[in-house]
This record gives structure tokens, C-alpha cells and sequence, in this order.
């Protein structure tokens, strides 16, 4: 992040992609994370066999190569590893949706697991490293489910 993009928007409130960019393809390791997500739940994938989370799920355990998979609630809470700042829009049709924040978040309980996703409707200048996020949920026309991150308040 650069100090320009907070110096000029600090006040700006972040906001989540317009559904139209986001294109989710799902196989069969993948489809239990959207079958919980659209129950907005948040569910991480942890190796049967030997214990060890992977996100995103992959056909095999990169510690053991075990196939088995059980899928664990998560809080749906979790800090900020990294992220980054969009402040400028790729086409007209998504300027009404800067700033935009992608971020990658630690999940609590998930083992150091990530996700990528979106900080929104946070004041782009509280959003920092080791900020304590939650998950929201963003329901589209498509049927699918999207896991978004708001700051927790304190």
C-alpha cells in the first residue's frame, strides 16, 4: 500500500467488487466451502488424517497426501495478514465500487490458514496489518454466496 492511497482517501469507506467481476468455479473439493457459504457459514478444510488445514481445499493433503477432508466450522473471525488498496477503476462501470480493498485473512481456528477476500465498509484510513476482521456475507443474483470481512470495532 502505498501512503499516497491513504493520504487521499483516508475518510473513503471501502466497499466489495461489483458481483459482476467475481466468477466462482467450484469442482469437488471446493463445492462443501460454497455449500456452507450459502448458509453463511464459514468452513475450513482440515486433513482427516493428519490433522493439517489447506485453503483452498486441493485434491490432496500437501503434508501427508491423504485424500480425506473434514470440513470444520470456523468463527468467521480473523486478522489481516496483507492487503492492498484499489483506487482506481478498470472500466467507467466499476468506479462506483473504489475504494476497494483485497485482503488476505488469517482465519481463527483454521490452523494459519488464509483467505483471500474484501475489507468492506471500513474507513480505508482504520484498515492496517493485524486488524481483527469478521466475516459478512454478500448474497448474489447468481445463487452464490460471498465471504466479505468487516473490522471489528475497540
Amino acid at each position: 500500500m502505498s501512503a499516497h492511497a491513504t493520504n487521499s482517501m483516508p475518510d473513503a469507506i471501502s466497499k466489495a467488487p461489483p458481483e459482476e467481476m467475481v466468477h466462482i468455479a467450484t469442482d469437488q473439493w471446493t463445492q462443501p466451502f460454497w455449500d456452507a457459504a450459502k448458509q453463511h457459514k464459514l468452513v475450513g478444510a482440515k486433513c482427516g488424517n493428519c490433522g493439517k488445514f489447506r485453503l483452498p481445499p486441493s485434491p490432496m493433503c500437501p503434508k501427508c497426501h491423504s485424500q480425506k477432508i473434514d470440513w470444520v466450522n470456523l468463527s468467521g473471525e480473523g486478522s489481516i495478514y496483507s492487503y492492498t488498496i484499489i483506487t482506481r477503476a478498470m472500466s467507467p462501470a466499476v468506479e462506483p465500487y473504489i475504494p476497494y480493498v483485497p485482503a488476505v485473512i488469517t482465519l481463527e481456528g483454521g490452523g494459519g490458514t488464509r483467505l483471500v477476500s474484501n475489507i468492506v465498509g471500513a474507513r480505508v484510513g482504520d484498515i492496517a496489518i493485524g486488524g481483527k476482521v469478521r466475516v459478512i456475507w454478500e448474497d448474489h443474483k447468481d445463487g452464490m454466496t460471498v465471504p466479505h470481512f468487516e473490522l471489528v470495532p475497540g
